[in-house]
């Protein structure tokens, strides 16, 4: 049996052989913009465990990045966590307010890597010095042992010549390359998680597949578990174990990545798989998700996908729908799930998806 799944069947079998290292529990983040209160993050839970690759996907705006920015202390000064929590060495790090307390997380147990890799670099600095610094400001080294080991992140993420690449600023370097420099500053401290917010979006795809494969071999060196965050869920079916799909600041669906491409349940997970350009047909049109996500300054009644699902039931506007159990490893927050609903199958394009899953997984067999 695949190690996540020994994981997730835990309760199973009794067996608890992977630790839990982040819980965070029916988590709402607020930001006062403008007078007004928006709610991005709406009561979004999820679970990390040891060495696992947990991939969080949903159309931008969905609130993926601000819900795990609330893990380590970087909401903007106008948001804050009005409730839940987020349980880490049996602390809940989510009371925190403090700047101090949160450097003792933030870089140190749970680093970060930013999306567009030219912003997340000062342009004034060189390329070591921003390392070193991170070094020598979360574990006290002095300046030339914490110069030493910057060099030598800068080798592990696969930067030739580093010592020489130590003295050079951003500009002098390409594209991949400076996401390399971002990757070697989050793992400079060797934090247990490390949260990737759609690290290879401003790449192309060969340098993307690059990225994607050392941050592969930089989890297994290090026993790091993983948070990547992305919209392109053909990057998820090649890193995840486990995906957690959000809309409008809700995990609905959560399940091992096979669970989710082969039988996803509710309707929006239906509707971005139907997405995948790789399930179009020669002559048709692309399937796209029509209408846009809600108004998070209102009040959501009911499920908030219900204005733009073709297969919405009354209720869905009317109450919000609780967790359905599919599996051990398996939860959709959808009424089509209810014992009393009625059938509904899922879009033919989704059965494309399904013959394709098991025709690749017999193959790798």
């Amino acid at each position: 049996m695949p190690r996540i799944q020994e994981i997730m069947c835990r309760s199973v079998d009794g067996v608890n052989t992977v630790r839990k290292i982040l819980e965070v529990k029916n988590v709402v983040v607020k930001f006062n913009l403008r007078g007004k209160i928006l709610t991005p993050v709406r009561g979004a839970s999820l679970e990390l465990y040891e060495g696992e690759t947990l991939a969080i996907v949903g159309e931008s705006g969905s609130g993926k990045s601000v819900f795990t920015k609330s893990f380590i202390g970087m909401l903007d000064k106008n948001g804050w966590i009005d409730s839940g929590e987020v349980i880490y060495e049996n602390i809940d790090i989510g009371q925190y307010k403090a700047e101090k307390d949160w450097l003792k997380i933030r870089g140190k147990k749970i680093g970060m890597i930013f999306q567009d890799p030219m912003t997340a670099l000062n342009p004034l600095k060189t390329i070591g010095e921003q390392i070193r610094e991170v070094i020598t400001l979360h574990t006290g080294v002095d300046y030339n042992n914490a110069k030493l080991e910057a060099i030598n992140m800068l080798k592990k993420v696969g930067i030739n010549d580093a010592e020489i690449r130590y003295k050079q600023y951003p500009h002098e370097f390409s594209g991949g390359m400076r996401q390399r420099v971002v990757i070697a500053i989050a793992i400079a401290c060797k934090p247990e998680i490390l949260i990737c917010d759609e690290p290879t979006t401003a790449l192309d795809v060969t340098i993307q597949a690059k990225i994607l494969k050392l941050l592969k071999q930089l989890q297994k060196e290090m026993g790091m578990s993983i948070i990547f965050i992305t919209h392109d869920l053909g990057v998820v079916a090649n890193v995840a174990d486990r995906v957690a799909v959000m809309y409008a600041g809700e995990v609905i669906e959560y399940g091992l990545v096979n669970e989710i491409f082969k039988d996803p349940r509710h309707p929006y997970t239906w509707a971005l798989l139907s997405s995948l350009p790789q399930l179009g047909i020669k002559g048709e049109e692309l399937y796209s998700i029509k209408g846009t996500p809600p108004n998070l300054y209102n009040e959501i009644v009911g499920d908030a996908f219900a204005p733009r699902n073709l297969n919405a039931l009354k209720i869905d506007y009317i109450e919000a729908p609780p967790f359905y159990k599919v599996s051990e490893t398996h939860y959709a927050k959808t009424w089509l799930l209810n014992e009393n609903a009625p059938k509904i199958k899922a879009p033919e394009i989704i059965e494309r998806l399904r013959a394709k899953q098991g025709a690749r997984l017999n193959h790798g067999k």
